[in-house]
């Protein structure tokens, strides 16, 4: 009996493109329909980081997303926690990827290791998945380096997995206003996924709605209660149909793909 065939992806210009837009840095549209004129270049290595796969051509952001790495990975390297192992952050002029992420389409995204095995070969995940509980792997650098990432003042909000939180809720002491931006979500157990705010520069970027104050620890208990089960998978439904889609973006993203062949 043969296969269903199997949906053609859209066509995605975004992907083609292999350089950035020339022209003074701005972000356009939300995180999960939008798109960057003026992003650089990471590096793929300097002081106190590397990207993890340096072939792969989502190393651009916009440049308060550069420059915060640049910035994180010196203070690990000046707090002796080791090096800063970066995934994706997105494409050369943003937009939508072909797979992997429904947002980091403005140039305000990056994909962290929250560790590396020796080499950096492969991700150390922080979660017994199938039990739903963290493992000795979280331990005090792990969180001491989602401590820095929150505490950068241009990060909205930074997403790990729901036992993470939950962890992190119960072992911080009494200075913990840090952990609101620490957003329970799902998948997130070998990386993290930091999030800057829409930079001044940038009038038509598109804000999330603003984080409650405190430390939201409360509201990690939704991820686990089986009386919201259904509510989770029909939320996460909705996020996975999301993803490799082609979402409508704004009228000023059309030109940075005009020339994309």
């Amino acid at each position: 009996m043969s296969s269903p065939a199997r949906a053609e992806a859209p066509d995605n210009p975004w992907a083609r493109v292999s350089t950035a837009f020339p022209g003074p840095a701005r972000s356009f549209g939300g995180y999960s329909a939008g798109c960057v004129r003026g992003a650089e270049r990471l590096p793929a290595a300097g002081k106190g980081f590397r990207v993890a796969y340096p072939k792969r051509a989502r190393v651009f952001g916009h440049p308060d997303l550069i420059a915060f790495i640049t910035e994180l990975g010196a203070t690990l390297a000046r707090e002796k926690l080791g090096t800063l192992w970066l995934g994706d952050l997105g494409q050369p002029r943003g937009g939508p990827a072909p797979s992997g992420h429904a947002s980091h389409q403005t140039g305000l995204d990056v994909d962290v290791s929250y560790a590396r095995k020796k080499g950096g070969a492969h991700a150390v995940s922080m979660v017994d998945v199938g039990k739903g509980v963290v493992t000795r792997a979280l331990d005090a650098r792990v969180a001491r380096l989602l401590e820095l990432a929150s505490a950068h003042p241009r990060v909205d909000r930074i997403f790990v997995h729901p036992a993470i939180k939950q962890a992190l809720c119960a072992r911080a002491g009494s200075a913990r206003e840090w952990l609101h931006k620490i957003r329970p979500w799902w998948g997130h157990h070998d990386h993290f996924h930091a999030r800057l705010s829409c930079p001044a520069d940038s009038p038509e970027c598109k804000p999330q709605e603003p984080l409650p104050l405190g430390d939201d620890c409360q509201s990690v208990a939704w991820w686990f209660s089986p009386e919201a089960k259904a509510d989770r998978e029909r939320a996460h439904d909705k996020y996975k149909d999301k993803v490799a889609a082609l979402p409508e973006l704004p009228e000023a993203c059309a030109a940075l793909v005009a020339d994309a062949k």
